[in-house]
């Protein structure tokens, strides 16, 4: 069994319901999980971590057992904000002002709008395998669109996107060699991205990436930067180092960055769990 010494907890915020684990001791670490994941994507990880740090992972709003609210015709209740907001409440209510974060994926976009909304509350950022939406959509040309076309089909109008993935979700998602991930985190995968609720809330997620996270991207492009110390951790076998600098490209965000690829694929914590594991325990212990 999994998270054998964490506790599993779901927190009301006021707005949304969230499910998360936590467990260990030290300093408070926030790990934020993917699309179309679940928190459990940190099972190789979290045991390790927290033999240092307090250790919180939530499944994000939309995602796993958290609420999926009703939308908005701007997307706003999916945007990175909201959902920033989300656990700036769940670290509230655990006892946490001040924490750490590292974030995957969707997750990571999540974090990084944490570091800019509330910089007080986070002490250092990771990035895993992402770059700022802005930046993705603005350098968007085919080769990029064609990499992840997903991005633009999840995006599109209710409710298209979601009867199409809703007639075969096994299919849709998690093509390819399932064996990288551990059944019982996979059975979790699986059995969230089956409900209808939650593929509508997925979709939503990425609308809200085209539509209010792009623009509160642009806002803050050259006028706000993050200052807490980032490390950004990319796919070596991934297409993001062939179309970006990926440093180079958070050296424009942020005040202070470091980082590098990793020999696996885009699921790091779960491809490449020992490497991971210590290049955030050396980012987040020093």
């Amino acid at each position: 069994m999994l998270f054998e010494d964490f506790k599993l907890k779901t927190v009301d915020t006021g707005e949304v319901k969230i499910r998360l684990r936590y467990g260990g001791e030290g300093p408070s670490l926030l790990l934020l999980h993917g699309h179309p994941q679940t928190h459990m994507m940190w099972h190789l990880i979290a045991p390790l971590l927290a033999r240092d740090f307090t250790v919180v992972m939530p499944d994000l709003r939309g995602y796993g057992d958290s609420s999926k609210p009703p939308t908005t015709i701007d997307h706003f209740p999916y945007s990175k904000r909201a959902m920033a907001r989300d656990q700036i409440a769940v670290m509230k209510y655990l006892g946490f002002t001040q924490f750490a974060v590292a974030g995957h994926d969707r997750g990571g976009r999540c974090a990084y709008r944490l570091a800019l909304d509330f910089p007080e509350a986070i002490t250092k950022l990771a990035i895993l395998d992402i770059i700022p939406t802005g930046e993705a959509f603005k350098h968007t040309n085919k080769d990029f669109a064609m990499g992840f076309w997903h991005w633009f089909f999840l995006a599109q109008p209710f409710d298209f996107p979601e009867k199409m993935i809703g007639e075969n979700p096994d299919n849709f998602y998690f093509q390819g060699d399932r064996s990288l991930f551990h059944p019982e985190a996979l059975a979790d995968y699986l059995r969230c991205i089956r409900q209808p609720d939650t593929i509508h809330a997925m979709c939503e997620d990425y609308r809200a990436g085209a539509s209010i996270d792009l623009k509160l991207d642009e806002e803050d492009r050259g006028i706000r930067k993050i200052s807490c110390p980032v490390l950004a951790l990319w796919s070596d076998q991934g297409e993001l180092p062939d179309w970006y600098d990926v440093l180079s490209v958070w050296k424009d965000w942020a005040d202070e960055v470091q980082g590098r690829g990793i020999n696996c694929g885009h699921y790091l914590a779960e491809e490449a769990p020992q490497e991971t594991y210590e290049e955030l325990y050396k980012f987040f212990k020093d």
